[in-house]
C-alpha cells in the first residue's frame, strides 16, 4: 500500500504530451495516491486517463481520473501544464499573450484554492505567467512557483556527462535566468567530483556548451514537435521535494528578492523546496560576470512585465 505520506491529490491542468507525460510519471514513481488530469478537450483528457488506468496495477497510484476546474479546488499540488505549445521558430516569450489569456480563464473557471495548496507553474513563458500566478490565486508567494531553470540545469548536466563521460550524478551545476533566451550557465557553480569545471574545458569549449545547452529546446521542436520527457522528469522531482519534505535546493522560478541585486521578478534561481513550497532562497554569490547576465535576464522580463 502507499506510505500514508504520500496520500495526496494532485491535480494536472492540461492534458498535452507534457500534462499527461507527467501524470504517467508521477505514477509511475509510486509518489501520489490520486491524479486528476483537466483538459479543455475532453476527449483527449479521457483517453489519456483511460490510457493510464491500464497501468494502474503495476503502480501504488490508487485513481487516475477525469475532471474539471471544480474538481482542482481542493487538490494538495496542482501541477499547470495548459497553453499554446512554443513551436518550431518561436520562442518562449512569444507564447505570452495567448497564454496569460488562457491562464487567466482557468483560475477564474477554477475559483478559490484550497489554503495549503501549492501550484507548480510549467506553462511558458514559465517566469512571467509564474509572477502572474502568484498575482491571481490568492495563495502565499511561496507556495506558487515554476520549473524555472530546472530542466536546463538536467541538461547542463547531460551535456557535460556526455563529453566528460562521467555519471551525470556526479556532476553540479546550475543554468540561471529567464528559462529562455536570456538563461545562462552559471559556471562557478559547477564541479564534477568536486573539481571545477573550469579545472577540466577551457573557455572555448565553455562557450559551445552554453549554446548547445539554451538551444537544445528548438532542435527537440524541429525534429519531433515537442518536448515532454525531460520536463515531466523535472516536475516530479519538484513533487518529490515537496511530498517527501526533502528541503531540496532546486533552481526553481520564484519572486526574487534581492538574490544577486535582483527583485521583483520571478526568475530560474536556487531555493529550498518542501512540504510547504519555497522554504526558502538559497543564497549563491555570483560573479561579476554572472550577475551582469542575471540583470539582463531580469531587465528582459520586466519589458514583458
Amino acid at each position: 500500500m502507499i506510505n500514508e505520506k504520500l496520500k495526496q491529490k494532485i491535480a494536472v491542468i492540461g492534458a498535452g504530451a507534457v500534462g499527461s507525460t507527467t501524470a504517467y510519471t508521477l505514477m509511475v514513481k509510486n509518489l501520489v495516491s490520486e491524479i486528476i488530469l483537466v483538459d479543455i478537450n475532453k476527449d483527449r483528457e479521457e483517453g489519456e486517463v483511460l490510457d493510464m488506468c491500464d497501468a494502474l496495477s503495476f503502480s501504488e497510484t490508487n485513481i487516475v481520473k477525469a475532471g474539471d476546474y471544480k474538481s482542482v479546488r481542493d487538490a494538495d499540488i496542482i501541477i499547470l501544464t495548459a497553453g499554446v505549445a512554443q513551436k518550431p521558430g518561436e520562442n518562449r516569450l512569444d507564447l505570452i499573450t495567448k497564454n496569460k489569456a488562457i491562464i487567466s480563464s482557468i483560475f477564474t473557471e477554477v475559483g478559490e484554492l484550497k489554503p495549503s495548496a501549492i501550484v507548480i507553474v510549467v506553462s511558458n513563458p514559465v517566469d512571467i505567467l509564474t509572477y502572474l500566478v502568484q498575482e491571481i490565486s490568492g495563495l502565499p508567494k511561496n507556495q506558487v512557483f515554476g520549473t524555472g531553470t530546472c530542466l536546463d540545469s538536467a541538461r547542463l548536466r547531460s551535456n557535460l556527462s556526455k563529453r566528460l563521460n562521467i555519471d551525470s550524478k556526479q556532476i553540479d551545476g546550475f543554468v540561471f535566468g529567464e528559462h529562455g533566451d536570456s538563461e545562462f550557465i552559471a559556471w562557478s557553480t559547477v564541479s564534477v567530483g568536486g573539481k571545477s569545471i573550469k579545472e577540466i574545458l577551457s573557455l572555448d569549449e565553455m562557450k559551445v556548451i552554453e549554446e548547445e545547452v539554451k538551444n537544445e529546446v528548438y532542435k527537440i521542436i524541429k525534429k519531433k514537435g515537442a518536448t515532454y520527457y525531460g520536463i515531466a522528469m523535472a516536475v516530479t522531482d519538484i513533487i518529490e521535494a515537496l511530498i517527501l519534505d526533502q528541503n531540496k535546493i532546486l533552481p526553481v522560478s520564484s519572486r526574487l528578492d534581492n538574490w544577486n541585486g535582483v527583485s521583483g521578478v520571478c526568475l530560474g534561481a536556487t531555493a529550498v523546496v518542501g512540504a510547504s513550497g519555497i522554504i526558502k532562497p538559497w543564497p549563491i554569490e555570483l560573479n561579476e560576470e554572472e550577475k551582469n547576465k542575471l540583470q539582463i535576464s531580469a531587465n528582459k522580463i520586466k519589458e514583458y512585465l
